[in-house]
């Protein structure tokens, strides 16, 4: 037993080691530190067992028991009377690490040079999943972000101040959890804008109802050919078209998206010639959402231009 307990305790220390390790390397372009949550979307019971997809087994132990979550502060962050947050859920076959390495979000989100934090939880770990455990719950995203806020607290980073405005945003099997947030997670008044990379498989409908209810939010929708949303994508598209009264929207290819295109509509369809997993960051998209987004700006002077591999 107590080889048992030793063999344990010096992996969890290695699991430590490790995920302060990977986090330095973004220390030039502010603070992004790990969290063990309770709230975050795993372990669920949904997942007790496992889950299989086509002739494959993903167990429990390796896939649906990791409850990190990655946190980003841009250097020069300001402290208002509000924290406003940008939430981001990644794909199959990822987990929170390769997230933020392959899709460049710290670089992105220092270029925006929005005033807000950035949180990456951890969804099915390196498994082709699209539910993301307690973020289906009701309500279970208002826990969540409650203990996000409290862990920048904790972390010196913010005071009392509440949560103010959250954008969502998720790529590929991310739909799942943003789809199950605005039709359960309870915190629709604060959720005001949702970015989509080529994730509209499903839960169109939670959407859009999320979209009417306040015509001032906004969703951007960026789709391919070949990623598996285009035909989703032009059933809402032809579906907006006969609305009634007209929705402020647009559907364009993506070279002919401009910067006020962005800022002047709400619901915004961009397809783009880019294969699926290019979608967030080969033409800085992520960056270029924020940039237009109803986030504050930060200092400029105060924070680094990023260096994009």
């Amino acid at each position: 037993m107590k080889k048992l307990l030793l063999a344990l305790a010096l992996v969890a220390f290695a699991i430590t080691i490790r995920a302060e390790s990977w986090t330095d390397q973004y220390s030039q372009y502010g603070k992004l530190f790990v969290v063990k949550l309770d709230t975050a979307p795993f372990p669920h019971p949904k997942r007790a067992q496992g889950h299989k997809y086509g002739t494959n087994f993903y167990s429990t132990e390796k896939n649906y028991s990791d409850n990190s979550v990655g946190i980003f502060v841009p250097k020069g962050f300001r402290r208002t009377d509000k924290v406003d947050f940008v939430v981001h859920f990644h794909g199959w076959r990822h987990h929170v690490e390769n997230t933020f390495s392959i899709y460049h979000l710290v670089p992105q989100f220092v270029d925006s040079q929005r005033n807000a934090i950035l949180v990456v939880p951890q969804g099915p770990y390196d498994a082709p999943d699209s539910f993301d455990g307690k973020m289906d719950d009701e309500n279970g995203f208002k826990r969540f972000m409650t203990d996000v806020r409290a862990a920048v607290e904790k972390e010196g980073i913010i005071g009392t101040e509440p949560i103010g405005d959250i954008i969502l945003s998720g790529h590929s099997g991310g739909y799942g959890a943003m789809s199950g947030i605005v039709a359960r997670g309870g915190m629709n008044d604060n959720i005001k804008e949702i970015f989509i990379f080529d994730a509209l498989y499903a839960g169109t409908e939670d959407f859009m109802s999320w979209f009417d209810h306040n015509p001032n939010r906004r969703m951007i929708n960026l789709y391919t050919a070949h990623g598996g949303t285009k035909e989703e994508t032009e059933k809402l598209i032809a579906a907006v078209k006969e609305r009634k009264p007209p929705v402020s929207y647009i559907a364009e290819n993506e070279d002919k998206i401009t910067t006020a295109d962005l800022k002047k509509y709400q619901l915004i369809f961009i397809f783009t010639p880019l294969e699926h997993d290019l979608t967030p960051y080969e033409h800085k998209s992520f960056q270029q959402f924020l940039e237009t987004s109803r986030l504050p700006s930060i200092k400029v002077a105060e924070s680094p231009k990023a260096e994009h591999p």
